[in-house]
């Protein structure tokens, strides 16, 4: 029996715990080719390169046929053409401005700053569910709640309408990376639900709009029009998909590396700052999107005295990368004190993160409430358990145990 190789071995779920000495196994060669053809690339410097590189293709379609028979279904099945995440230019830049004239800059700065006095209302009220406890579940509490909660209201879901959306975005997850017959045909049929859900919604907000970003992408005749049909669902189930899970994510491994470093968790007690610092490291040293997969190459390219061939599937691996002591001193050892702390946790390139500057605050926000407001908190379980993707790597439930909650 041939031996696994190191990505075999990181989408394997009994290395879902500790996958780094496995990325270290993948930085010795620069380019890996798997036995089924894909390429797999784990250093900071190729990575980077390649999401820069207009020969590396998002779109499905440039696979060649022998692996495209094999591909996922689209992000969004049925009618629903692949959301920007699957597009290349000029069509994944059209939908991407579009999208952002809701978003951010240049047309709406000061959402996010706007946003903050009620990002800070929603994580208070959850740290204070925990009042009279002793022990509780971040993941459940606090990491899953607070950025759901806040895409909801960002994008102009009714609350209420909140716990729908776990029963459909855990099946669409956990086919992430590990793709089995049984995984994909819940996945499938959880986007149709979902699509659904979003269509009649956007219906409602074309009659009755309101400051949301649903209803700003129905209504908004920009310079290069609306979002309409599939283009606007999958856009939406995008969105909504993208905008709490992996924010769930580096809340989780946030609050778990804080735990396993007291002093960092001291530090951010009684230094006013020192979340911006904390976060940024915690997205390198703990990112909540361990790697990319469906990409693949327009043309041959030679990179680390491999060729990556035309129309096969690449994986570009952004942990790995972002502890690859050929770039990062020290790579293993958390230090929110870094300098220049660079990393590719957001991705980078014209795919960079639509949500990094939401995912950055509400992780600050959160971090500083537990770590200020949980007195003597305990991991109960180290590890926890792991989520099923290893693409979205994250605890699944984080037990803790506390002595009591400061008052807000």
């Amino acid at each position: 029996m041939t031996a696994a190789s190191p990505f075999e071995q990181i989408v394997d779920y009994a290395n879902r715990a500790d996958p780094w000495p496995l990325y270290e196994k993948l930085r010795a060669q620069p380019v890996w080719q798997e036995a089924d053809g894909t390429f797999v690339v784990g250093g900071f410097r190729e990575i980077d390169a390649l999401l820069h590189d207009p020969r590396i293709s998002s779109d499905p379609s440039n696979l060649l046929p022998e692996y495209a028979d094999k591909a996922p279904p689209p992000d969004a099945p049925g009618e629903l053409p692949n959301a920007l995440i699957r597009t290349d230019p000029p069509r994944h830049d059209t939908l991407r401005r579009i999208t952002m004239r809701q978003f951010g800059p240049p047309h709406r700065p000061d959402l996010i700053d706007e946003l903050t006095p009620t990002l800070e209302a929603i994580v208070t009220r959850l740290v204070d569910g925990l009042a009279g406890k002793d022990d509780a579940d971040i993941v459940d509490t606090i990491a899953y709640p607070f950025p759901v909660e806040v895409i909801t209201e960002l994008l102009g879901v009714p609350p209420e309408d909140a716990p729908r959306f776990q029963a459909w975005v855990e099946p669409i997850v956990n086919a992430f990376g590990d793709p089995t017959p049984e995984r994909w045909r819940a996945r499938t049929d959880a986007f149709k639900q979902l699509a659904a859900y979003m269509f009649d919604l956007a219906q409602q907000r074309r009659g009755d709009p309101g400051p949301d970003m649903i209803s700003g992408l129905v209504t908004d005749d920009g310079p290069e029009g609306r979002l309409e049909g599939g283009d606007l669902f999958a856009t939406l189930v995008l969105l909504l998909i993208a905008g709490h899970e992996t924010t769930v994510n580096l809340i989780a491994n946030g609050w778990l590396t804080l735990l396993r470093h007291p002093e960092a968790l001291r530090r951010l007690r009684t230094e006013p700052d020192f979340s911006i610092r904390l976060v940024e490291e915690l997205l390198r040293y703990e990112p909540s999107v361990h790697f990319l997969p469906n990409r693949s190459a327009v043309a041959d390219i030679e990179l680390g005295g491999t060729t990556i061939k035309k129309g096969h599937p690449l994986v570009l691996v952004l942990a790995s990368g972002n502890r690859d002591p050929e770039f990062i001193p020290h790579p293993d050892r958390f230090d929110p004190d870094r300098t220049g702390n660079m990393h590719l946790a957001f991705g980078s390139g014209i795919h960079y993160c639509v949500g990094a500057p939401l995912a950055r605050l509400e992780a600050q926000l959160a971090l500083t409430q537990l770590a200020k407001r949980l007195r003597d908190p305990r991991l109960i379980a180290d590890p926890p358990p792991y989520r099923i993707s290893p693409i979205l790597r994250g605890p699944t439930h984080l037990p803790v145990a506390f002595s009591g909650v400061h008052p807000a």
